[in-house]
């Protein structure tokens, strides 16, 4: 039986209670029944029941964030996730998309998981910005006019500098306790390269000898993400391959993560790979996740801060990840910790969400801008690539002048003895 068979009994799970309702983003945007899980999942049912796949049902499903909250939300363990992915894919197949989405779609993914296309574009992107064009384009709206998801890519676009290569091994500090490798991803190992190298150095100063594969390529996240099966296991394959001689995987990036604790999930029905991705699934872990098993022994230097810490969506949802972030950060003497109302709205980044529905993105994003500067935070700490760029951009737009850094620039920081100045640089 292949996972789709698994399509109508999953449908089955949902009582149509309505506990989603409060956690769904898009629900809580509009108030409409068919932008929420179980409206959305009504719409499946007609699909599998016959129906085929029409322009208004399929913007239903386009308009789902994939944020996972509806799971961690429901009494009944309704699978959502597995639905839309699996309904997404169907979508792929059998949907014709009008000629200006197929070509936005195809250069997202020709582009996005592709670390020497990403490098590529670095040097016009960084000339683009230092000469002052970039205001300049910004006030005229016409990447606005030409199109809104264009436009959604270049104000989320993250001030570039140099960008620091990382060795293929980084040995452990002192007495070594774990061999680990490290997944450098695409958007993050090319727009956030001083995260990876953070990382890498956090694990060291933790014992760790870090092993980082020159010929990674992506996990395939946006892929399966979007519903591009096919894609999706082919990066799969290419990642189980790299990470395979090395105990632990550990993922800076919340999204990546998830998806590679899916691919038990993503290739269960190719028998020459289920076995060797279960393996793979059950040897990653988060960067948070993997140091609160490890468990401290670098010392931490103060680090007089005020954070607010944010929660990704697919680390809190998907992952189950919350606490060990939050630990990590508390045991730095003098960070003060700040929560943000509503951590479980997602901020509208969503993978590729905040390119294909930039207005509904932005919307969000401006949510989660005001209830970040509602702390009084100095700084915004997040787990994943996406949002930090997502609620940077938001925080701009309101004027809010809060630094934004990754859970591992912070510690990276306080083992070090680093000023907070490092930190508190990397305005919005």
């Amino acid at each position: 039986m292949s996972a789709q068979d698994d399509l109508p009994k999953l449908l089955g799970d949902c009582v149509h209670c309505g506990f989603c309702l409060p956690t769904c983003p898009t629900y809580t945007l509009w108030g409409e029944e068919m932008d929420s899980p179980r409206g959305r999942i009504h719409l499946m049912q007609q699909h599998v029941d016959g129906e085929p796949f029409s322009d208004a049902m399929v913007q239903h499903f386009d308009a789902c964030l994939g944020c996972m909250a509806c799971v961690t939300s429901c009494p009944s363990g309704v699978q959502y996730d597995r639905l839309i992915e699996m309904t997404r894919a169907d979508v792929e197949r059998e949907h014709p998309r009008s000629l200006k989405e197929r070509a936005i779609r195809e250069m997202v993914f020709q582009l996005f998981p592709y670390r020497r296309r990403l490098r590529a574009l670095r040097g016009p992107l960084r000339a683009y910005q230092k000469s002052g064009l970039e205001r300049l384009v910004r006030r005229s709206g016409v990447l606005e006019r030409i199109s809104p998801s264009i436009a959604a890519m270049e104000r989320l676009a993250p001030p570039l500098g140099r960008t620091p290569r990382l060795p293929e091994q980084v040995a452990a500090r002192g007495e070594r306790r774990a061999t680990v490798g490290m997944l450098s991803g695409c958007v993050q190992g090319e727009f956030f390269p001083g995260v990876n190298a953070a990382t890498a150095r956090v694990l060291a100063l933790e014992g760790c000898d870090v092993v980082i594969p020159k010929g990674q390529g992506c996990c395939g996240a946006l892929s399966l993400h979007s519903g591009r099966e096919d894609e999706a296991r082919a990066f799969a394959r290419r990642t189980i391959e790299t990470f395979e001689s090395v105990d632990v995987v550990v993922v800076n990036s919340a999204g990546c993560g998830s998806a590679m604790k899916d691919y038990r999930a993503l290739l269960a029905d190719d028998p020459a790979w289920s076995r060797r991705a279960d393996a793979l699934t059950a040897k990653t872990r988060d960067f948070a996740e993997f140091l609160a098993e490890l468990g401290p022994r670098a010392e931490r230097a103060p680090l007089p801060v005020t954070v607010a810490y944010h929660d990704a969506c697919h680390l809190a949802h998907a992952q189950g990840v919350r606490s060990q972030p939050r630990a990590l950060l508390a045991a730095i003497p003098e960070l003060d910790v700040r929560e943000i109302a509503d951590p479980e709205i997602c901020c509208g980044s969503a993978g590729t969400y905040n390119l294909f529905q930039p207005e509904a993105a932005a919307e969000l994003g401006d949510r989660k801008a005001v209830n970040v500067d509602a702390t009084g935070a100095e700084l915004l700490v997040a787990a994943n690539p996406g949002c930090s760029m997502q609620i940077a951009t938001a925080l701009r737009r309101r004027g809010a002048p809060i630094a934004v850094a990754h859970t591992a620039q912070v510690l990276d920081a306080s083992l070090r003895g680093l000023s907070p100045d490092t930190l508190l640089t990397r305005v919005s």
